[in-house]
């Protein structure tokens, strides 16, 4: 930079009107304050640098400087061309800003630039990215010889605003594809909590046999097998990701650390957390926290939150979530309540709701029910459902009435036609023999019509997701899979005791998570 400048200084003592060639340099450093210098003492200055300084201000920012060189342009009266408006859309969807780009698609279509298609493109793009779904397909619509680029950023819109049946239908009219369409979808329904239609349009993918997934793809569909405990299809995904060089990519290697601590796959998660290394950011400390508070490992989870604080990383709500699951799972109230109220005393971070429903679980696992009950009554938000969920889950679990009457009583009134609450309720009362409230639990449920519906479960076999229903007989493979099942019970009965003991412990945990 040293260097430009001496040699721009040089320059200008000979005469000699390099300008266009250092702006260009510049730019390409990027040193955007000083090219703007440049620029401003050209006296007639073309279009040709102001893109350039707009494209730069587009991609680093300041934004706003992108329509303040455009006010100079119509000023100068300077004729914009397509490209000019093509980094103006672009910097106005970084902007979020409804008003000026409206503003300058009036501009564009005055000057009769509305065939353009790379331009049009980014304006598709831009209302997309604002969320304004209708203008980006109305753009879109009234578009004659779209490319896929068009496509794709009408795709990405639909997906990441939730639309993703609009999103699907656009996707399979489209002409041609390529691995940013796939990647659109894919991650548009593992960000909405479509995880198995994520890992299905991945699977679907890699049976077209011509696109290779991009870092992209693999950070989008390794939450969706995570998710789903499709440790088989995650690993699969694993190797294809060494080999092409994206485990060094952050989102990558994070969301395999993922993939490991959901799947319970614990001891190679630290290995994956360790060889992250350096790397490491808060997303890869708070998903091994949360890892190992889940699956039990609560003082290796609290030591990590420690070391964390000592290397000085700065916690956010999820770490928090973590490091209280961790105190929930073993039954460490006091080190609860003390990582609770550090989170505003210290690191000025206010409880979520979360946060609340953490600390009712740990008391309620703890058997203080009374203390769980007046702190949802102190909640400085209103709670949930989840909330009201946790603390009946508990009092099923200790056989208190009272406190399950106030919980499902808040419960019926914020999802009334949720049959697990009644059940949950019923099963309190025939616990304490109160088979008056049994009999009132089901005549209410008859009268509102609520039925229980039968509860599914997935299982992950030969890089496929199956889904079945108790005593399903549908599977083609119905009769091998009940030979098999009856061996298990077989064996089951002959370990009985040992069996016994851990499915006690199971069906505790259970309990406490429904």
């Amino acid at each position: 930079m040293n260097q430009l400048k001496q040699i721009h200084a040089h320059t200008i003592r000979n005469g000699t009107n390099f300008t266009k060639h250092f702006i260009t340099r510049l730019l390409d450093i990027p040193n955007i304050n000083y090219a703007h210098k440049l620029l401003d003492n050209i006296p007639d200055p073309t279009l040709f640098f102001y893109n350039k300084l707009i494209q730069a201000y587009s991609s680093h920012g300041p934004r706003h400087q992108c329509l303040s060189l455009y006010s100079q342009i119509l000023h100068r009266c300077v004729s914009p061309d397509p490209l000019s408006f093509t980094f103006l859309f672009a910097a106005c969807a970084k902007l979020s800003s409804p008003f000026h780009g409206q503003m300058l698609q009036a501009h564009f279509v005055k000057f009769g630039f509305d065939y353009d298609v790379y331009a049009l493109t980014a304006l598709v793009d831009m209302y997309a990215k604002m969320g304004l779904m209708r203008l980006a397909r109305n753009v879109f619509d009234e578009m004659s010889g779209k490319e896929v680029p068009t496509w794709n950023s009408l795709i990405s819109g639909y997906a990441k605003h939730g639309d993703l049946e609009e999103a699907l239908r656009c996707f399979l009219e489209m002409p041609s594809k390529n691995v940013i369409s796939w990647t659109a979808l894919i991650s548009g329904y593992s960000q909405n909590g479509k995880y198995r239609e994520a890992l299905e349009m991945y699977l679907e993918m890699e049976k077209e046999g011509s696109l290779r997934p991009n870092h992209v793809t693999i950070a989008s569909v390794l939450p969706a097998c995570a998710n789903l405990g499709a440790l088989e299809v995650g690993l699969r995904v694993e190797a294809y990701a060494r080999a092409n060089g994206y485990f060094k990519n952050a989102f990558v290697s994070n969301a395999l650390l993922e993939l490991y601590a959901r799947c319970g796959v614990i001891e190679k998660a630290m290995q994956m957390f360790d060889e992250i290394g350096g790397r490491r950011n808060l997303c890869s400390w708070n998903t091994i926290i949360m890892g190992l508070a889940v699956h039990g490992r609560c003082h290796e989870a609290l030591e990590l939150f420690n070391q964390m604080l000592r290397k000085g990383m700065v916690p956010d709500d999820v770490t928090f979530v973590g490091a209280i699951l961790a105190c929930t799972h073993g039954g460490m109230v006091e080190k609860g309540w003390e990582i609770f109220n550090s989170m505003e005393q210290i690191f000025s971070i206010a409880p979520k709701l979360e946060h609340y429903g953490c600390m009712v679980d740990l008391l309620g696992r703890a058997g203080s029910l009374q203390e769980a009950y007046k702190l949802i009554k102190s909640m400085p938000m209103k709670p949930d459902s989840v909330i009201w969920g946790t603390l009946l889950g508990a009092c099923s679990f200790h056989g208190n009435v009272e406190f399950g009457e106030k919980a499902a009583e808040s419960l019926f009134m914020l999802e009334p036609r949720n049959p697990g609450n009644y059940v949950i309720l019923s099963n309190i009362y025939a616990k304490a023999n109160r088979w008056d409230g049994v009999a009132k639990l089901r005549k209410l449920m008859k009268g509102s019509n609520v039925t229980k519906a039968a509860g599914h479960s997935f299982i992950e076999e030969g890089g496929r997701l199956h889904k079945f229903i108790v005593e399903d007989k549908s599977h083609p493979r119905a009769s091998e899979i009940f030979t098999v099942l009856e061996y298990v019970t077989a064996e089951m009965k002959l370990h009985g005791d040992r069996i016994r003991d851990d499915l006690d412990f199971i069906i505790d945990e259970i309990r406490f998570q429904e």
